[in-house]
């Protein structure tokens, strides 16, 4: 419904109570501006029902006291356990016009001039005074008093009436609301709207002037920002003012201390004891400390990937902000916290395992004061809380920074949690924790002191139960069986708390999924959508819980909602850090209100987001990569990366999400694997499928007004749409090739259609704070101005995107270390990407739109990895300029295998036979000519994706199909499988010549992929570090092909490609050989001058001395796999990448590197017994092993083939059975047991 009304605009950021508001007698006669962007998502409850004191329930008065309401996105469809109609219904019914709006109005009127004109308000009471009241006469236990919220020294007799009772000896207590001056002096406040997330920030029109008060009064409140007064109090009878809105339902609760505080008044008044105004909290000294020990989160796995290396840095950063020394254990050679050089980097890095032992030996050298256990991850906390209560750390005087380890300890064992929630009556899933394998009933298994929900499962039987809890007990001392929650909401919020007991919550989730499937597994939207008062009441409960934890710093708790009830659980609470650079100074013992917003730097950190935009996180999933593994998705977490983006709507922000998460998803859209688009599109109704999967409905609404959407635009063609449509396409998340699949055109033509009728999207601020202060930016189809004046005509970098296997971190290393270097140029600098700590886009479209508005001058791909490497191309030919010297032509020519192998065979540097593939004939008479197995390889993969060997002509048909659907219209190639020696050329080359380089060489033969393989810098077997006798891929091979494919830029080589961009092994080297390569290979795509002399040349490399012989296992390159998560899949190394994580250490010999890289994998060494299984070609060449493990005492079993050859070759073993075998008639005890 559409009405027209006349009356003041009032803006209120308020994310939910949209009943509470229209009914609120302070907005009576205005028009409403809800700045957060979706509204009606939880309809209307009923406005009759009463509380228990005989007042309205949900809302605040008898009726809609708005002239108006202005919302940007309203919800036809709404999902609301106690609903009882929609709003536009309501609205309807109270004769209410309503209109959809940008938020262009709410920058716009904020600046008031005259709120005695233009701000006026009606209180509607049930018992009124006359505003002229003699107060003297009047008998009372309490004076309340509320004022409109025009200048308060207008109304003289009201000032003069209370004088009066403040003057008198009356002893009964007087609050007063926006009544603050009584006679003082006020000013004129710049703003005046109601930001319910800082109660005290702009939520009235005037301030008081503190230097007016008499003796014997004070400022109660103090805004922190700009330090005005918010209220003032006396210290000598029970009087105080608030100049601002205390907010109870709609709003945040936390200033219901002050109606707290005056009932408290009232009653030891009419007790006859005196009464005063309770007095300030007293803030703890801050801690003081010199020099801080962070221990790191080591290589990425499946449960704690990226964000924990993000917040590693970003604690570092912190703690040399407040100009303490750092030392920094982390062995993941490709995160930015281990640069050695630059700003705000830790003072010494050891590249060791995150174990008690070795931590322990840098504290005795290093001697900390301080120790930051909870940002590393799980790895991090687990060490740190072990080396505290085996009293390390208070042997050697290391103070435990934030929340103390008693606390971390209660939320890590469950049975603790559990004791620590029932003292504040909180309620948790019916639990017992266990440390056996116990019979119970249809439950949930949740493990102590994991990540990522590592371990747990529901149990349905018996069977079920014992497996489950059997493997979970082989890595967890402890499990928790509790009442399986099925179909219940999943919430989330991020709490801060610092020393002196404040608290924000500076972020509020829900899960799209259910309960039962893993936070991390499941696609996350902030602010919740399908919350109305269980958002505060979970908020409240939050601050509650964390506050009788102990918390300081940063923690998440996790619950679960009854979909029809009120009725919630806690699941858990995680004291680890995400917002890390605010919580490692709270660590410190600094108090929110004296940290300042980074971003703004006007506004103190202690703030609530107050947002204008939905965010949309969706996992990205690499099961493909692991054979036999299940794509079933629970409550231990599968996923390897994830992306975010910023919408103004669900639909927008949702198909956005999809298209990041890999490229070959086109948005919402019925082809695999979105099932659920499946089900919209052939007619199976919002109902069904909620009873299906306990989807919330509102969420299924909006992904089948996608599905109408698309429908609807099939309905034209290119010449009949109109713009209208098109631009409500647009603002529906659709992209141009979704665009150009319903007109049945191209997509070039699709952009060509909407450029010409002006559709564009617009750059919007990521503000916090609704208009007020400004962020990151995003691009959107709501809106019909940008937030920023585009001036510096910067250059694009292009970043990795999602971590999945084959890009990970060291991609963001490269990205990061490349902007650096363009900022020390004085260069400015555009990034576009997706991951949850960056900016949030599409990528090809989004990339010319950014380009095109930013007028930037050139746009670098090659340090992101393969995904904007694959772009190169498109964005050429659409006419954006390619930094790098490397011309586009020659990129496409390298990852073109043909292409590639045709240059080298004209090189005359050798190669093994290949063939590019029409046909499952061609690939065949190839196979059949050099012989069985080959290696089949598709272009334009990253961590070869489908790369198989072919054993036979069967395998040879099905990795063909799978090769050909990876590389779309790329070619597919068949080759020899070499089974030789591996070795890899790292390099960066300006116009054909090669300027800096690294050769580095695999452990294992080729066939183990790259990123699966451990290598060695310098080379073992090779000459002087180079290998010129033993690889053919030597500096002659290497200058070669530099100079014919003109490379200015990063690349690498290897015995069988070469990649014209930053590889996974660039931190690797750099930080190995002392040259950071990204910094050299930025300045050479730049046109940079740079000093060539101290660059590891062809002619003179730089050999690692001493310290090294480096071993390291890199996410990429070497052992840090995720196995224990993916226990369905065959756990071998492949030609295809598997690895998830990397790391990398020193030692003084090949021997002790290696050992140390491994146990930094969390590899375990044996203290018993080993379980033997071997090929049944290998056995040979692992006899000369077998037998000192034998010798020195282990007791050694082995599968059963494996056993009798050792047996029969003078090695004991003990025969199990694979689990397999256990179904089937055999003596042998089995390997589970």
């Amino acid at each position: 419904m559409k009405g027209y009304s006349f009356g003041h605009d009032h803006s209120t950021a308020e994310l939910v109570g949209y009943p509470e508001a229209l009914t609120d007698p302070s907005y009576r006669g205005q028009i409403l501006t809800l700045t957060y962007p979706i509204v009606g998502n939880y309809g209307v409850p009923s406005t009759q029902e009463l509380d228990e004191l005989g007042l309205k329930k949900n809302v605040e008065s008898d009726r809609i006291q708005v002239s108006g309401l202005l919302v940007q996105d309203y919800s036809p469809e709404y999902s609301q356990w106690n609903a009882v109609k929609s709003l536009a219904q309501w609205l309807e019914e109270e004769k209410v016009g309503f209109h959809i709006l940008l938020l262009l109005l709410t920058s716009t009127v904020m600046e008031i001039t005259d709120p005695n004109q233009r701000n006026l308000a009606i209180l509607s009471n049930n018992i009124a005074l006359p505003w002229d009241q003699d107060l003297m006469s009047l008998e009372y236990d309490s004076l309340f008093i509320s004022n409109a919220p025009g200048d308060p020294s207008l109304v003289k007799t009201r000032i003069q009436n209370v004088c009066k009772v403040l003057e008198s000896d009356r002893p009964q207590p007087v609050f007063g609301i926006l009544y603050g001056d009584l006679n003082h002096s006020s000013y004129k406040l710049p703003m005046g709207n109601r930001g319910q997330h800082q109660p005290v920030v702009n939520n009235h029109g005037y301030g008081i002037d503190s230097e007016s008060l008499p003796p014997g009064w004070s400022p109660l409140f103090i805004n922190a920002n700009d330090g005005t007064s918010e209220g003032i109090m006396c210290s000598t009878k029970p009087v105080f003012t608030a100049q601002f809105h205390p907010e109870a339902k709609g709003g945040p609760t936390d200033t219901e201390l002050l109606f707290d505080a005056f009932i408290s008044l009232i009653r030891k008044g009419k007790e006859g004891s005196s009464a005063s105004v309770p007095k300030k909290p007293v803030v703890p000294q801050r801690i003081q400390v010199s020099k801080v020990l962070v221990l790191g989160s080591g290589g990425l796995s499946i449960g704690q990937a990226g964000e924990f290396d993000y917040s590693g840095s970003q604690a570092v950063k912190a703690m040399k902000e407040q100009n303490l020394k750092v030392v920094l254990i982390n062995p993941n050679i490709a995160s930015v916290q281990t640069n050695k050089f630059g700003t705000n980097q830790a003072d010494s890095v050891y590249f060791l395992p995150i174990t008690p032992e070795f931590v322990m030996e840098v504290i005795k050298v290093e001697r900390p004061d301080g120790n930051l256990l909870s940002i590393g991850g799980q790895m991090a906390l687990n060490c740190g809380v072990k080396l505290f209560q085996s009293g390390i750390l208070q042997k050697y005087g290391v103070q435990v920074l934030g929340t103390p380890v008693e606390s971390i300890t209660a939320t890590e064992d469950r049975q603790l949690f559990s004791d620590k929630l029932m003292e504040i009556n909180e309620k948790i899933a019916p639990s017992i924790a266990v440390k056996t394998v116990n019979d119970h009933q249809y439950v949930m298994l949740r493990s102590a002191y994991v990540l990522g929900g590592l371990g747990s499962g529901v149990c349905a039987n018996r069977e079920k139960l014992e497996d489950t809890a059997r493997k979970v007990l082989a890595m967890s001392s402890q499990i928790l069986v509790e009442k399986s929650l099925l179909g219940w909401k999943e919430v989330e919020y991020e709490v801060v708390r610092d020393v002196a007991d404040n608290c924000v919550t500076v972020c509020n989730m829900e899960n799209f999924d259910p309960l039962c499937i893993y936070t991390g597994d499941s696609i996350v939207v902030a602010p919740s959508q399908t919350l109305s008062n269980e958002y505060h009441m979970l908020r409240e409960t939050a601050i509650k819980v964390v506050r009788h934890l102990g918390i300081v710093g940063e923690c998440n708790i996790q619950y679960v909602l009854h979909p029809s009830s009120l009725e919630y659980c806690i699941i858990e609470v995680n004291a680890r850090l995400s917002r890390t650079f605010v919580a490692a100074k709270l660590a410190l013992g600094i108090p929110l209100q004296d940290i300042k917003n980074a971003v703004s730097e006007q506004a103190m950190a202690c703030f609530e987001p107050s947002l204008d935009y939905i965010v949309t996180k969706i996992p990205r999933w690499d099961l493909d990569r692991f054979h036999g593994m299940s794509w079933e998705i629970d409550s231990a977490m599968k996923s390897v990366g994830e992306v975010m983006t910023v919408g103004r709507t669900f639909e927008e922000s949702i198909q956005k999400a999809l298209r990041m998460c890999h490229p070959s998803v086109d948005g919402y859209v019925p082809r695999l694997p979105l099932k659920r688009a499946w089900a919209l599109h052939s007619g199976v109704t919002v109902d069904q499928i909620h009873d299906l999967t306990a989807i919330d409905k509102w969420f299924l609404h909006k992904l089948k007004h996608i599905t109408e959407m698309e429908q609807l635009l099939g309905q034209y063609n290119s010449a009949t749409v109109s713009r209208e449509l098109l631009l409500k396409a647009k603002m529906d998340g659709f992209s141009d090739r979704q665009v150009d699949q319903a007109l049945d055109i191209s997509e070039g033509e699709a952009r060509t259609l909407r450029v010409n009728q002006n559709i564009r999207p617009r750059v919007k601020q990521i503000d916090t704070l609704a208009a007020e202060y400004t962020n990151y930016l995003y691009c959107t189809y709501h809106g019909q101005e940008h937030d920023l004046d585009f001036k510096d005509h910067g250059i694009t970098i292009v970043g990795c995107g999602p971590f999945h296997i084959g890009s990970s971190v060291e991609f963001d290393w490269c990205a990061v270390s490349s902007i650096r270097a363009l900022r020390q140029m004085g260069k400015h600098t555009v990034v576009v990407n997706h991951n949850p700590e960056t900016v949030s886009t599409d990528f090809d479209e989004r990339i010319l739109d950014i380009t095109q508005q930013e007028g930037c001058t050139g746009c670098i791909v090659s340090v992101g990895g393969q995904i904007p490497n694959n772009l190169t191309m498109p964005l050429h030919l659409n006419g954006v300029k390619i930094l790098g010297g490397t011309s586009p032509l020659q990129i496409d020519h390298a990852e073109e295998k043909s292409v590639f192998s045709s240059t080298v065979d004209d090189l005359g540097v050798g190669q093994t036979p290949r063939r590019a593939l029409s046909s499952l004939e061609n690939a065949v008479s190839f196979a059949s000519t050099v012989g069985y197995p080959c290696l089949l390889w598709p272009s334009y993969v990253l961590s070869v994706s489908a790369m198989n060997v072919v054993y036979g002509e069967d395998e040879m048909k099905r990795f063909l199909e799978e090769a050909t659907q990876v590389s779309q219209v790329r070619s597919v190639h068949l080759t020899i499988w070499p089974g030789a020696r591996k070795v890899e050329v790292d390099a960066v080359a300006r116009m054909g010549k090669v300027l800096a380089h690294a050769i580095t060489e695999h452990v294992e033969d080729a066939g183990v992929h790259s990123g699966d393989a451990t290598l060695m810098l310098p080379t073992q077997t090779g000459s002087s570090g180079e290998g010129p006798n033993l690889f053919p891929f030597n500096k002659t091979a290497t200058q070669k092909i530099s100079k014919v494919f003109e490379i200015s830029g990063p690349f690498k080589g290897l015995v069988i490609e070469c990649i014209l961009r930053a590889s996974r092994s660039f931190p690797f080297v750099s930080k190995t050989i002392g040259v950071v390569f990204i910094d050299v290979a930025t300045m050479v795509m730049v046109g940079e001058p740079l000093d060539e002399s101290r660059l590891p040349s062809l002619e003179n490399p730089i050999i690692p001395v001493d310290y090294v012989e480096y071993f390291y296992t890199l996410c990429s390159f070497a052992p840090m796999f995720s196995w224990p998560r993916l226990r369905e899949a065959d756990p071998v190394m492949r030609c295809e990448m598997a690895s998830t994580g990397e790391v990398a250490c020193f030692g003084p010999n090949i021997y002790s590197a290696f050992l140390k890289a491994m146990l930094s994998t969390g590899f375990k060494l044996p203290q018993k017994g080993i379980l033997i299984g071997i090929q049944h070609s290998f056995r040979p060449n692992f006899l000369s092993t077998a037998h000192p493990l034998h010798e020195e005492g282990f007791k050694l079993y082995a599968t059963e083939g494996t056993s009798a050859w050792l047996n029969a070759n003078d090695v004991p073993t003990i025969p199990v059975a694979w689990p397999s075998q256990e179904s089937k008639n055999t003596t042998l005890p089995s390997i589970s047991r």
